[in-house]
């Protein structure tokens, strides 16, 4: 279980020398093909090739999937079908949902929700972390400073997304949670109540 020597190292830089790099989070594709990279300072995800044996990462062609500027993406995640993936931007409050291109590794932008859709103050406000339901049924992303999971439908065929509802998580700031691998709980973490709220998930309609 131990690790060796790093075998591939990349600096995200900003051509223009405008924006800081912050890159969130990596995630690979079910294929172990391609990994994605969600930068909040650079707002994209950059796309790299994978060598699996090496442990070598290389810029893909496309290199990055833009995301609007000052969306700020933070985590990442695949549908279990591989046929979509979701982003969830931490400074704009929404989640960006993608077509996946499994042969290209590229993504293409399907359509953009509000995780706090009808609340217009959102000072101090921010996303964090976003999963989806081992069914595929259903999205869930967490608001800081809102304090609630929302949960979105995902309609099989399209990937798009629909809103069913924003729950409030019983404590403050969940910053992560997480969805058991029998999808009939989630557990809210709240990172400054330090504590781990459950809930039970409704199978029909994903609500908490």
């Amino acid at each position: 279980g131990r690790l060796g020597k790093a075998t591939s190292f990349i600096e995200h830089k900003d051509p223009t020398g405008q924006k800081r790099p912050r890159a969130h989070s990596i995630n690979v594709d079910a294929a172990g093909r391609f990994a994605f990279a969600a930068d909040l300072g650079l707002d994209k995800i950059q796309i790299y090739r994978l060598d699996s044996e090496k442990g070598i990462l290389t810029a893909n062609e496309p290199p990055f999937a833009a995301i609007k500027a000052g969306s700020g993406p933070r985590h990442f995640a695949f549908h279990p079908s591989g046929r979509y993936a979701y982003l969830i931007n931490e400074t704009n409050m929404t989640v960006t949902a993608f077509a996946y291109n499994a042969d290209r590794g590229s993504l293409t932008n399907l359509q953009t929700m509000d995780t706090v859709p009808g609340v217009e103050d959102r000072q101090g406000f921010s996303t964090a972390e976003v999963q989806v339901h081992p069914s595929g049924e259903f999205l869930y992303g967490s608001n800081r400073g809102h304090d609630s999971i929302v949960v979105f439908k995902i309609n099989g065929d399209s990937g798009k997304l629909t809103h069913v509802e924003n729950e409030p998580t019983g404590g403050k700031m969940p910053r992560n949670f997480a969805i058991d691998p029998t999808g009939r709980f989630l557990f809210a973490e709240n990172q400054e109540s330090d504590t781990i709220v459950t809930f039970s998930i409704d199978p029909q309609t994903g609500g908490l």
